[in-house]
């Protein structure tokens, strides 16, 4: 009885967050900015099908010559979704899944911050605030940023557990954290970028609390970064085999993206892009009502400083945590805000790789977060007002009353602009994948490397025969190619496959060069019959990633072992 209470609180968050999520489940399939989701989970599966862990390499996207693309975006939803479709779930709906989890998440993991801050119905209010924030409509059903809101949804847990640990230290709570960063990182890298002046800022204003608080935060930053050095390692050292640096510059010029102050109010809700200027495809809105109940929250908190018969003085010197992380939140949300609009710009053209982060409105994510804090503590403010008076009850209608405000202002912008009724065979073909979905994304391809002008151009295997080569035999999945060709005059075999380090290849089972090509890579072999071996090994620093990431797993794992031994002695 005792769980079904405690549980019950979150059960009414997922309950209320049911018009979040509901048109993913009706709708065949939805358009969107990065229409490439479907697409990526189908290769994620194929590629762990074909023993590959972690994946690093696919092969039907790239125009058909492969890339490594999770070497560098971050793969944590599509593991998700590629293991619904393991377990048996079609593709489309293993997709509709891994975003349907990704919404939720945020409600469950803004609830456990809610709740230690503001109470069970504090933090119901700041779940459903942060859930129906009009940008995770935005990044739902407009943009398709899947990566986004899985770090969006995480975010909350990081600070959960912060919290936890400056009241006492707990081994508990350090993998929690360790875990929840190192997901931000390994669902949205730019996210967890963007993440660290407010770690820093947090770190900085709780020190004053406990002391110690600063080593138990730099044990979960390190824990997390160990964790996912698998995938930062190579993200960071091999991006120079790419053509990532094209995404700087151009149409994603921070310069042109930045939000004009009266959209944050009002904007057009469209399912178009953003461009230069104030009148964009789509909303930048904070949403009225965040708007209105974080003015209520500062009201009524300047109201209990000055009325000081209402004894709020005392509440704020037994609750510093709450109020520290009210600092923190208020600062937090003001340089969120700045950072959005051009008075920023100076911020960030100082500031090296800020570029990368493209839109400076993606800051709006920490907005809604910091919005979602303040009306968790609106509640918690007005319910303890409400104590000192005859109106105890009255707190519930008012919560009631802001909830069903918030779902009918904002639950209809959960909604994509048209379903598309295309099947999963059309989804994942060849020339969808090889061309269709390539050309949304194809940024980790080898600089060096010419695109295909058409869908024509694409190669039907991985070696071109020509008049002095025939191709006996070929065989090949993601991570390996074995073929038998017959060569009437020493020539070069051109292999389709794009050129990265992890390749090797074998001719009559001896060690060759491969040479890369302005279209994947090619071999010099002699005239006869001969045998031809690729294989798609880890680099170095790919296995010094995976290295580190298992050892930071074995500490983890001795520490939770560790930790419940010695809670069985104490009892």
């Amino acid at each position: 009885m005792k769980i079904i209470k405690s549980l019950l609180p979150l059960f009414v968050v997922i309950t209320l967050s049911y018009w979040s999520i509901s048109n993913i489940f009706i709708t065949d399939f939805f358009q969107v900015h990065d229409n490439t989701q479907v697409q990526r989970v189908f290769v994620m599966a194929k590629s762990l099908q074909d023993g590959i862990f972690p994946v690093r390499w696919v092969s039907d996207l790239g125009y058909g010559y492969g890339y490594p693309i999770f070497n560098f975006y971050a793969p944590l939803s599509y593991y998700f979704g590629a293991t619904m479709t393991l377990v048996g779930f079609d593709v489309l709906l293993a997709t509709k899944l891994m975003m349907i989890f990704g919404v939720l998440i945020a409600g469950i993991t803004m609830y456990l911050l809610g709740k230690t801050l503001w109470g069970k119905l504090g933090g119901i209010i700041s779940a459903l605030f942060y859930v129906y924030s009009p940008y995770h409509a935005v990044n739902a059903y407009v943009r398709g940023a899947v990566g986004e809101f899985w770090a969006y949804g995480l975010l909350p847990l990081v600070f959960y557990s912060l919290l936890k640990l400056i009241d006492k230290f707990s081994w508990k709570y350090v993998v929690i954290g360790a875990f929840a960063y190192s997901g931000i990182i390994l669902s949205h890298n730019l996210f967890a970028f963007m993440l660290t002046p407010f770690l820093l800022l947090f770190v900085a204003i709780h020190s004053f609390i406990n002391r110690n608080f600063i080593y138990l935060f730099t044990s979960v930053l390190v824990i997390g970064l160990g964790l996912s050095s698998f995938y930062i390692l190579p993200a960071v050292f091999e991006t120079k085999y790419t053509n990532v640096p094209s995404l700087v510059g151009g149409g994603a010029d921070f310069r042109d993206h930045f939000v004009c102050p009266q959209q944050l109010w009002s904007s057009y809700w469209g399912f178009g892009g953003s461009i230069a200027g104030c009148i964009d495809g789509m909303s930048f809105m904070l949403g009225k009502l965040h708007i209105l109940t974080t003015i209520g929250a500062f009201i009524l908190f300047s109201s209990g400083l000055i009325f000081s018969s209402l004894k709020l003085k005392d509440k704020i010197k037994k609750n510093n945590v709450k109020f520290a992380f009210l600092t923190f939140s208020l600062i937090g949300l003001i340089f969120s805000i700045i950072m959005i609009l051009n008075i920023s710009q100076f911020i960030w053209e100082a500031i090296p790789y800020m570029e990368f982060l493209q839109y400076p409105w993606r800051f709006l994510n920490f907005v809604s977060f910091f919005m979602a804090i303040f009306a968790g503590f609106f509640i918690w403010w007005i319910e303890h007002i409400f104590k000192q008076t005859r109106l105890k009850n009255a707190t519930l209608a008012v919560s009631v009353s802001v909830i069903i405000l918030l779902i009918y202002a904002n639950g209809k912008l959960f909604t994509p602009q048209a379903s598309v009724n295309v099947s999963i065979k059309d989804l994942v073909s060849k020339e969808n994948l090889s061309w269709t979905t390539s050309k949304i994304s194809d940024e980790y391809m080898p600089s060096s490397f010419i695109k295909p002008l058409s869908y024509n151009e694409i190669p039907d295997g991985k070696i071109s025969e020509n008049q002095h080569v025939e191709v006996l035999y070929e065989d090949s999945n993601t991570v390996q190619l074995h073929a038998s060709t017959k060569v009437s005059v020493k020539s070069n075999l051109m292999l389709n496959i794009a050129y990265f380090p992890g390749w090797v290849g074998y001719l009559d089972n001896k060690k060759i060069d491969l040479r890369e090509e302005k279209r994947g890579m090619s071999i010099e072999i002699p005239e006869g019959v001969h045998s031809v071996d690729l294989f798609f090994v880890e680099t170095p620093i790919e296995k010094l990633g995976n290295s580190i990431s298992l050892t930071f797993l074995f500490i983890v794992f001795v520490g939770i072992i560790f930790t419940m031994k010695r809670s069985r002695s104490e009892r």
